[in-house]
């Protein structure tokens, strides 16, 4: 494995997790902004906490893709495949936990978030130290990454009445009612 990826991925872990908790009380903090909904979370459901992964990881692979783009090989499929993998992760562990235990627990959610930042960056480091992947999965890559952006600037102002968009602790989905 590329050190250089490696060094990377392991900072974006931090970064993403530190971002991704702000973003958790930003939307608050802004005085419920509607157009920081976008990008912070609005409620507890499961849907809003896969943003507090996804637009960090999103952001640091932008801000990473200039130091990286000459030792990376399959960058872009990296990436997509990393921001799809991160909200699949926790999604399954918060569901088998809370399944098992009939509950949510803080820390539980937390190490599931950190669980799964982790795994989705040292997967992305592991397809960028691999060898070159052919041009079409980068083709598929940008769709899929094109798909899962305006899934997130959609879903948080119409979401579907699925139970991971829903907040458990008010029954609502999308954007409370102020």
């Amino acid at each position: 494995m590329n050190k250089k990826i490696l060094c990377w991925e392991g900072f974006g872990i931090i970064f993403i997790f530190i971002l991704g908790t702000l973003l958790h009380f930003l939307y608050e903090w802004s005085g419920y902004l509607r157009p920081i909904a976008l990008f912070a979370a609005v409620n507890e459901s499961l849907w809003e906490h896969f943003k507090l992964a996804f637009w960090p990881t999103l952001l640091f692979g932008i801000i990473e893709y200039p130091f990286l783009k000459d030792d990376a090989n399959n960058f872009l499929i990296a990436k997509t495949v990393n921001l799809y993998l991160t909200p699949i992760i926790i999604g399954v562990l918060f569901y088998l936990y809370t399944s098992i235990i009939g509950t949510n627990k803080l820390f539980i959610d937390i190490l599931i978030f950190i669980i799964a930042i982790a795994v989705g960056q040292l997967t992305s480091c592991k397809i960028m130290s691999a060898d070159p992947l052919p041009n079409i999965y980068r083709s598929i890559s940008l769709v899929a990454l094109f798909i899962l952006i305006v899934m997130f600037l959609t879903f948080t102002y119409y979401p579907p009445h699925l139970p991971i968009f829903m907040d458990p602790n008010t029954g609502e989905y999308g954007i409370p009612h102020r």
